[in-house]
């Protein structure tokens, strides 16, 4: 188990480490000068005096060569200073503070929505008996897979909002103002955890351990809840740490449709206004979350499936 712990730390470290190097290049590499934008603040970029880029440019560090900039951003991210915002003068740990806690609120109430009603679907359509309900309900996921997520936001708002009056329609409003955009979030990404959840249960109802459990009397719910669900549920855990990626991104989408707070709205600022301290900061706590949540998922797999652990260990022998 601890071979299996450091294994999967390392390989969390190992993407953290990519993601900050692929969104310097990435950013380095673009046309454009944030310091010359920064500098002329509304006005002509040619009215700016050139000793006045110039000392913007040392003072973000801007002026050595890239290799350079990139050992020292990286050596101060990995003590948690990613720098100050040029388009705002503010630390960046400080901007990203303000705007994480409102995402995470939404990414985390939209991947309750996905898991409990998409995972209930699931279970739903796999155990009811009646075959043409069970087609109507498998025919669910893949609709709302296709359904474009801003498409669901304006529909949310329209109905619930402007002629049901249940639900603000923009704005941080507390826990009714959540509602709507994590619903939003939800569809496509519950989905998607259906569509996964309900092919493993077919195929777990059909292993030869259900038809023992059968065998010995026990009800259909506890074969399907017990029995089936138990090892359906992999696949299904593995999509959820994969969606958490898409959920960052979409709340880009969802923040800017219900004029939300948050992060999506910084790193649409930050990435037009070419901001590379802060759109850096942004990619490497998006990934943090990310792996986050797969270490989180790869630690619990073996409380599921005991067999993970042994595996690996015999691959690492045999290594």
């Amino acid at each position: 188990m601890r071979r299996y712990v450091i294994k999967r730390l390392a390989q969390a470290v190992g993407v953290l480490w990519a993601a900050y190097t692929v969104s310097f290049l990435v950013l380095d590499y673009l046309p454009g000068d944030p310091v010359t934008a920064m500098a002329s603040a509304g006005m002509d970029s040619g009215q700016v005096a050139p000793d006045r880029i110039a000392a913007l440019r040392h003072e973000y560090g801007f002026d050595k060569p890239v290799p350079v900039q990139y050992a020292e951003y990286l050596g101060r991210a990995v003590r948690g200073d990613f720098g100050d915002s040029v388009s705002t003068g503010r630390p960046v740990t400080s901007t990203l503070a303000d705007a994480l806690p409102q995402t995470l609120q939404l990414t985390g109430a939209a991947l309750l929505f996905a898991v409990v009603l998409r995972g209930g679907l699931a279970v739903l359509a796999t155990y009811t008996a009646r075959r043409w309900l069970r087609q109507l309900l498998l025919s669910l996921p893949p609709l709302g897979v296709s359904v474009p997520t801003f498409w669901v936001g304006l529909l949310l708002v329209e109905t619930f909002s402007f002629r049901l009056h249940w639900f603000p329609a923009f704005g941080n409003d507390g826990l009714r103002g959540l509602v709507l955009p994590a619903l939003t979030l939800a569809v496509p990404t519950g989905a998607q955890i259906a569509q996964v959840l309900a092919k493993s249960l077919l195929t777990a109802l059909d292993q030869a351990y259900v038809e023992t459990a059968r065998a010995k009397g026990a009800d259909r719910w506890r074969v399907h809840l017990r029995h089936a669900l138990r090892n359906a549920s992999l696949p299904a855990l593995t999509v959820v740490g994969l969606l958490v990626g898409q959920l960052i991104a979409g709340s880009v989408v969802v923040e800017t449709v219900f004029s939300r707070d948050g992060l999506g709205r910084v790193t649409a600022a930050a990435v037009t206004a070419q901001d590379i301290p802060l759109v850096q900061g942004v990619v490497v706590f998006g990934a943090l979350i990310f792996v986050t949540t797969n270490l989180v998922i790869d630690l619990v797999y073996p409380l599921l499936d005991p067999r993970i652990v042994v595996a690996s260990g015999r691959r690492a022998a045999l290594a």
